[in-house]
């Protein structure tokens, strides 16, 4: 059992969860200068934590 690939595969997970939560607020945002913040914020914190969860599973080598 590999912690780093468990560990990449809960990121990309919480990634794509929160890239979808991201998506949500932007159809129901009004468009105040606090909607655009908090959907760029969180939308820039999904991406990191989806290509780091990627980085990880992907660099891991699978050892017997």
């Amino acid at each position: 059992m590999n912690l780093k690939r468990i560990f990449g595969g809960l990121l990309t997970m919480l990634g794509i969860a929160g890239l979808i939560y991201v998506a949500v607020l932007f159809v129901n945002t009004s468009g105040t200068t606090r909607d655009i913040k908090a959907i760029a914020i969180y939308g820039i914190l999904c991406v990191i934590f989806f290509i780091a969860g990627i980085s990880l599973v992907r660099t891991t080598k699978d050892e017997a």
